[in-house]
């Protein structure tokens, strides 16, 4: 591991390396092209190995962002912005800040999906560090040795193993991994020498990977049970040992071990599972914006969640939390939210029922009041019409499951109905938000978990709010990091949630939005990272608890080239 000497200055950055000449445009974090000066090229010894004119950043961030879109199809794109992160990692975010509206859905969903399904068969080079089991009893040292820098502060860490909505990918799990700490070095302005992506490859049970001769991952069926629980055990001790102040963000687990990682370690070091809290957290930041936009507080409203994985789990979870702290008592609380899965509604009445969907389950003699026979307790549109929700939220993978009977069904008894089909990639969501808008007339307020274009209403554009993950985590991890929390607590989370609903403007909240535009994401992450900062102190796990604002900022950086110079002397 190399130590990244980077000194702020108020003539500009400085940043000395060790390497010189061709050596030195290897190296995707020093790497300028044609951003090097003429008397850099001299002081450094790359002349002649670049073209004689020098180009400025922003130069450089449109001919490439030219070159990268003339490719019309989303994976081309994707592949072309992996191969300018693999050669200057700051133009590419640079370029990536410069048009986030545009290039966020190609190196997040619904692309990177795609990106991961074809890892193998694009791969070009390698990113982050892979954990298999013939690593066992050295993964520290693997950790040590693979990680590029000495400081990082924030990891990203998958097995791979639900990958958005399509499942087991493998290795191909990386490329969120990536994709994720792009976009808090986008949207929360950390520093890329601070983050490493992770992949814990423990096998695949995807038989077409382990079919296909071009397959890069671990060629073994999954590993499971105790000897799976061990190597996580061995990863999360060797992450302490080797970066003790990381935050660490689990991602894509399958919901049991998900659970299961998310208890064990969350007091042990401070780490969050995004499917489930941060999907939770954007949920409820939609839900607490619609209430305003509304003017019909949550307590007063019954919420059906479809979808009882991961994120159902952690959507139903903060909205109980919230009502809970509203006052609401046992039995009102209970019949506020009803969770739905593939088999109906869920009661603990049900034989074989998980133990996480326990805490999910409504009495039988609550599911009873619905007076529903047990057939029609088993489809969506039987349910909204007996249990006439206000707040619908689908994290169910299942496309096209808000039809219009449902939609005209909950508008009928609903003046503003709050929809969320939040299942991503765009391919298994819910709803088509000009669907859910023209079915209630106009009058539900819609969020999607994937981007969508505006819906023309009335001869009005209504932007259609993305209910992205992108909104929370980014400030999660710089809140954690900047008052060095010990723990990421379930306070913390909410605290993030509230941020995010409060965040609106007043422009937008009159175009129905339930979250701010993409291009307002820096601005989000800093108000969510201060108010998570806040929390943790409140909460006693802050290490520092003094200008919480300031210590924000200060981890914060901006994708500009600094001067470069060498330790190393030319002949």
């Amino acid at each position: 591991m190399e130590e990244f000497k980077l000194e702020k200055r108020p003539d500009g950055d400085r940043l000395t390396v060790d390497k010189c000449g061709p050596d030195l445009l290897r190296y995707p974090l020093y790497n300028k092209g044609t951003g090097f000066s003429l008397e850099e090229r001299r002081r450094l010894g790359i002349e002649g190995l670049l073209p004689a004119e020098y180009n400025d950043i922003d130069t450089q961030a449109e001919r490439i962002y030219k070159s990268i879109f003339f490719n019309r199809d989303s994976v081309g794109r994707n592949i072309g912005l992996a191969m300018l992160q693999d050669r200057n990692e700051v133009l590419f975010y640079r370029l990536l800040k410069r048009h986030l509206e545009e290039i966020m859905p190609i190196v997040y969903t619904p692309t990177v999906g795609k990106a991961s399904q074809h890892y193998s068969r694009v791969f070009r080079r390698g990113r982050g560090v892979f954990i298999t089991p013939d690593y066992r009893g050295r993964v520290a040292k693997v950790l040590r040795r693979a990680a590029p820098f000495t400081d990082v502060r924030l990891v990203v860490a998958t097995d791979n193993e639900a990958i958005l909505g399509i499942g087991d990918q493998g290795a191909g799990g990386m490329a969120i991994s990536v994709g994720k700490l792009a976009l808090y070095c986008a949207g929360a302005g950390i520093h890329p020498v601070k983050t490493l992506p992770v992949s814990l490859d423990v096998g695949t049970d995807n038989q077409e990977l382990l079919d296909d001769p071009l397959y890069l991952g671990f060629r073994q069926p999954r590993l499971r049970g105790a000897a799976y629980d061990e190597l996580v055990e061995e990863f999360v001790d060797a992450l302490k040992t080797v970066f003790p102040r990381a935050v660490l963000q689990w991602e894509d687990f399958r919901k049991d071990n998900a659970l299961g990682i998310l208890d064990r370690y969350r007091h042990r070091l401070p780490s969050f599972n995004d499917d489930i809290q941060g999907t939770g957290a954007v949920a409820v930041a939609c839900v607490h914006a619609g209430c305003r936009i509304s003017g019909k507080p949550l307590s007063s409203r019954r919420v059906l969640i479809y979808g009882a994985g991961a994120a159902g789990l952690g959507i139903a979870r903060q909205i109980r939390a919230q009502l809970s702290a509203s006052g609401l008592d046992d039995n009102a609380l209970e019949r506020a939210v009803l969770v739905m899965d593939s088999r109906g509604v869920i009661s603990d009445g049900r034989e074989g029922l998980d133990a996480y969907k326990r805490e999910l389950a409504w009495s039988e003699a609550a599911v009873a009041e619905l007076g529903l026979s047990e057939e029609a307790l088993t489809r969506l549109d039987t349910v909204v019409a007996g249990y006439r929700p206000d707040i619908l939220i689908g994290a169910s993978g299942q496309a096209s499951a808000f039809d219009e009977a449902i939609v005209t069904e909950m508008a009928r008894h609903t003046e503003a109905p709050i929809i969320l089909p939040m299942s991503n990639p765009t391919s298994i969501c819910e709803g088509d938000p000009k669907d859910l808008l023209a079915w209630s007339g106009g009058r539900a307020l819609v969020a999607t978990g994937s981007p969508f274009p505006a819906v023309e209403l009335d001869g009005q554009q209504r932007p259609v709010s993305q209910a992205n993950n992108v909104f929370v985590f980014p400030g999660i991890g710089l809140g954690a990091m900047a008052v060095e929390a010990g723990e990421i607590t379930d306070t913390m989370i909410a605290a993030a949630s509230m941020a995010l609903g409060d965040s609106l403007t007043e422009e937008e909240m009159a175009l129905g939005m339930l979250v701010p535009r993409v291009s307002r994401l820096a601005e989000v992450c800093r108000d969510v990272a201060v108010a998570v900062g806040r929390q943790a102190v409140a909460d006693g796990v802050a290490r520092y608890d003094d200008d919480i604002e300031q210590r924000v900022l200060s981890l914060q950086w901006e994708p500009r080239y600094p001067e470069i110079v060498s330790t190393v002397e030319l002949d």
